[in-house]
């Protein structure tokens, strides 16, 4: 069976603004330019999935119910652009978490690299043809760990980036790394 390409992508900071804990629709807001990224990579014969760590569950900012609601909205305002998101995973877990059943370590929160294998599992995906675009250290870590070939951190600031990891400052500049 041939394999597939993927674009895996952290949720808040590459998607999204990240304000810090978003788990409403209020607080949701779309990067400027994600759109036509993200139709873009899809025409390229990209799939595209989001894995997002959502500790604001585990902390109690925000119920499960809440980050389905906002998934949910997220979801429709991709098909009213005319994306297709193959798959979102996503960790509530954290071990600083105020309750019990999510306060504890977890496999799937990155830096681990349990979103990245699941995904890879579930859609057939060729890591090595795959590349994950992250605004975090920990994005990239777990992109690492899962094998994943094209690593861009999407950042504005200077840091030290893993060997293999290109530093990109906005979606254009993807487009350019992943065509």
């Amino acid at each position: 069976m041939n394999k597939s390409k993927a674009l895996l992508l952290d949720r808040d900071g590459v998607i999204n603004e990240d304000t810090g804990y978003i788990g409403t629709v209020e607080a949701f807001s779309f990067l400027p330019g994600v759109f036509p990224f993200l139709r873009e990579v899809r025409a390229r014969g990209y799939r595209l999935t989001i894995l997002t760590n959502q500790a604001g569950v585990a902390r109690g900012f925000y119920t499960i119910d809440d980050y389905e609601r906002l998934t949910s909205f997220m979801l429709e305002r991709f098909r009213e652009e005319a994306i297709e998101i193959d798959l979102i995973l996503a960790c509530f877990e954290h071990e600083k978490g105020v309750l019990p059943i999510h306060a504890r370590q977890s496999f799937w929160r990155k830096p681990s690299p349990g979103m990245v294998l699941e995904a890879i599992r579930s859609l057939h995906l060729d890591p090595v043809r795959s590349a994950f675009i992250g605004d975090k250290l920990t994005d990239m870590e777990a992109a690492i760990a899962g094998g994943i070939g094209r690593r861009l951190w999407f950042t504005q600031e200077d840091a030290v980036a893993p060997e293999g990891t290109t530093f990109i400052r906005s979606h254009a500049e993807a487009l350019k790394y992943l065509l």
